[in-house]
């Protein structure tokens, strides 16, 4: 029988098949099924088994060695880094095309070149790029005013000719791979992009990133879903993986953080889109908040939490007449299932009449909003566009509502509270709280403790 040389790899999630098919059993995507060569076994040999060495063990009562972080002078990125960028470190960073990707690593590195490193020599970056050629990166330089930046650049798309540049090159500090779609590896038959391709460069990057100690920028695509092209494993390679939203639609951007060795995962950090590419935010509150109408039924204030940043956020609702045989239900920036929980609550349990009604909900300036603390200030906003009343325009609120009506506490309310203060709103509705702390916020504090509560109050 002959000896099989070949499997079948979905290019989404990896999933190996016995013979091709037009739908992934594992992940159910369509047409992503492609045949693949299959690597040279490896197996450990009893002679390498035997001449392992032993491993040293610690206890937990050591001191740590402090880590070292070089500042990108970009302090929103050095903050989703987790206070700056730790050498040895591999970071993943994705998001749609032309979202800004390539944009902000090119300025990170045109600043990191003009810094010095921990040994106080100039630090040296390196941009290599396989998607766009040495001069349109160039053009693009030039349009954000970095041509004069001493970064080293270089289009490249082959891994044995990049580690072998780099390797002659131990005194990198930072290496830009944009992206490892691109890159292949001409040991393995199969195309750039493939599931075998991405593993297998990004692997041999990576190791050299943590042998030389450089800090390593991979640049990755995403699906149509919003998630990382490729292999599910190369997110567990990493130590940070960087996702960059954004609506081409609005004129900022949104880097979060979703994991991370090396700081706190769901930090974001907030950019503007401008001719001179990417600018800090260094207030999204009021960014969010700057196009804001104040008396306009279905519309309310969010005090939300991103990571450790508070952040103020409107959200606006619109019932309508029921224009279809089924009711409709829209979301922008929210998660659908939950508003229809929260559609439910308020019909079954207090009697609100949405059955028959077409909903909307829109998180205004295309954030996209995931803790359930936004609950009551959806439920707000879906009833004040109901009944045509305006919330007042210096309330605010935050909470979650659970299926029987009542309202959960929430995390952080201090730095809520005194987020919403520090752009001068009056009120704050918000859960009851567990800790009789006295919160030293400049606004009145009411404590609704469930959905009647808050229905009564607002047709009052």
């Amino acid at each position: 029988m002959a000896k099989k040389t070949s499997h079948f790899v979905c290019q989404n999630c990896g999933a190996v098949a016995p013979r091709w098919a037009g739908k992934c059993d594992s992940c159910g995507s369509w047409n992503t099924i492609v045949e693949e060569a299959l690597p040279a076994a490896q197996s450990p040999t009893a002679a390498a088994v035997q001449n392992g060495r032993q491993i040293a063990f610690s206890d937990l009562s050591g001191t740590p060695e402090l880590v070292y972080r070089l500042k990108s002078d970009i302090s929103e990125l050095d903050r989703v880094c987790g206070g700056g960028l730790v050498p040895g470190s591999v970071i993943l960073v994705g998001g749609d095309p032309g979202i800004g990707k390539s944009t902000l690593l090119l300025q990170a590195v045109a600043r990191l070149a003009g810094g010095v490193n921990k040994q106080g020599s100039p630090t040296q970056c390196v941009y290599i790029s396989g998607e766009e050629s040495v001069d349109q990166v160039r053009l693009r330089a030039a349009r954000l005013l970095l041509d004069k930046a001493a970064v080293h650049l270089a289009s490249a798309t082959n891994i044995r000719d990049i580690i072998t540049t780099l390797e002659a090159m131990p005194a990198a500090d930072i290496v830009v791979i944009d992206s490892i779609q691109t890159m292949y590896l001409d040991a393995i038959d199969s195309a750039p992009g493939t599931v075998s391709q991405v593993r297998a460069c990004g692997n041999e990057l990576i190791r050299l990133a943590k042998k030389n100690g450089f800090v390593l920028f991979l640049v990755g695509h995403v699906t149509k879903e919003g998630t990382l092209a490729g292999p599910r494993v190369l997110e567990h390679m990493v130590d940070t993986v960087l996702y960059f939203e954004g609506d081409r639609g609005h004129h900022f951007r949104i880097l979060r953080s979703v994991k991370n060795r090396f700081g706190a995962t769901d930090e974001i950090g907030v950019f503007e889109m401008t001719e001179q590419g990417l600018s800090e935010v260094a207030n999204p509150s009021a960014l969010f908040l700057a196009e804001r109408r104040g008396q306009t039924s279905g519309s309310c204030v969010f005090a939300g939490i991103e990571g450790s940043r508070p952040l103020l956020v409107e959200i606006q609702a619109l019932v309508a007449p029921m224009a279809g045989a089924a009711p409709r239900r829209a979301v922008v920036g929210w998660d659908l299932s939950r508003l229809n929980m929260i559609l439910a609550v308020l019909e079954a349990r207090h009697g609100v009449a949405l059955s028959n009604k077409d909903i909307y909900l829109n998180v205004a300036g295309g954030l996209k909003l995931t803790e359930p603390a936004a609950d009551m200030a959806v439920a707000m906003a879906v009833v004040s566009s109901l009944m045509k009343k305006p919330v007042p325009a210096d309330v605010v609120l935050f909470g979650e509502i659970g299926l029987s009506g009542e309202i959960r506490g929430v995390s952080q309310p201090e730095l809520r509270l005194k987020e919403a203060a520090k752009l001068g709103f009056g009120c704050a509705l918000i859960p009851p709280r567990r800790s009789k702390k006295e919160i030293k916020a400049a606004l009145r504090i009411v404590e609704v403790g469930n959905v009647q509560t808050l229905l009564d109050s607002f047709r009052h």
